[in-house]
């Protein structure tokens, strides 16, 4: 039985009652506390239990709201032996809040992995949406947002961060990246030398009260930053290739796309990376390339 919600006097039949042994994944403020939606908060108050990446964070939240469910922390480096917890637990009927410290959860942490693994043991799992920090610098870009990549955090180590920039140095579509304050400098400098000099959109402390889009380009935003310290989380909008990639950098042309991935495989990318790069490569999903991939190894 659906529970009936209202909002401003309208009431409509929603998906809002909280069941036992469902995992929910519920999106929190990215800054700004008056963002947390009325059922966020409802989610919140009512489920067994919060996994939180950061108990303190969270505490705070669940106060503020007036809650007083009991939390777990869940982060990257206890994911594996509190996962187990906790789907044992919604195995056991008990429903529990997934959050992370800001956003929705399952972007660029380990929520991604609770999920796969609910998948695995076959527990329920809904999302709560909420702000996003990626869409939220997207739309405030002024770049194209109808096509975009998100990339997430590059790495910390200078060799595979160059390797992961070549693999979208050709992308068309906008590129979206999240980086620390610490290292924007260095990202940015990576970024002009791997790119060129694109458009570019830094969106910083998003939501609150020192928010600050600078639109500019990589070149600017090198100068700017050489002369000014990076306060703030930072979410990087670049503009995707105005052009294709060279004749001879496509070595998979003419490729059966299982022959394409192999060939990523034979130059040590692992099958899953392989699968993702062949799928950047020629603009299909990672789920066609990967069946196409099953398919030729069933045969």
């Amino acid at each position: 039985m659906k529970e009936v919600s209202s909002v401003d006097g309208i009431s409509s039949p929603e998906k809002n009652k909280v069941e036992g042994g469902t995992l929910y994944l519920v999106g929190t403020p990215i800054g700004n506390m008056a963002d947390i939606s009325g059922r966020a908060v409802k989610v919140l108050k009512e489920v067994d239990f919060v996994a939180a990446e950061d108990t303190r964070n969270t505490g705070r939240l669940l106060q503020a709201i007036g809650s007083d469910r009991p939390m777990i922390s869940y982060f990257e480096h206890n994911k594996k032996s509190k996962g187990e917890v906790i789907a044992g637990r919604l195995q056991a009927g008990e429903s529990c809040a997934l959050v992370t410290d800001a956003g929705m959860p399952g972007i660029s942490d380990p929520g991604e992995d609770m999920v796969r693994l609910c998948a695995e043991r076959g527990v329920p799992v809904t999302s709560v949406p909420g702000p996003c920090a990626a869409i939220d610098a997207l739309v405030l870009s002024a770049l194209p947002a109808g096509r975009f990549s998100f990339e997430g955090f590059l790495p910390t180590v200078k060799s595979e961060r160059a390797k992961r920039l070549d693999e979208v140095k050709y992308d068309r579509r906008t590129l979206i990246f999240y980086e620390a304050p610490h290292r924007l400098r260095e990202t940015l400098s990576a970024l002009r030398e791997a790119l060129g000099n694109r458009r570019i959109s830094l969106c910083r402390e998003l939501t609150k009260l020192n928010e600050e889009i600078f639109r500019s380009d990589l070149d600017r935003a090198v100068e700017r930053y050489a002369e000014s310290d990076p306060r703030g989380e930072y979410v990087l909008v670049v503009d995707g290739a105005s052009e294709e990639r060279p004749a001879e950098d496509r070595w998979w042309a003419g490729l059966t796309v299982p022959e394409h991935v192999e060939g990523y495989v034979s130059r040590g990318a692992s099958k899953n990376e392989a699968i993702r790069m062949t799928a950047l490569d020629l603009g299909l999903s990672k789920n066609h390339v990967y069946k196409l991939v099953l398919a030729s190894d069933g045969k």
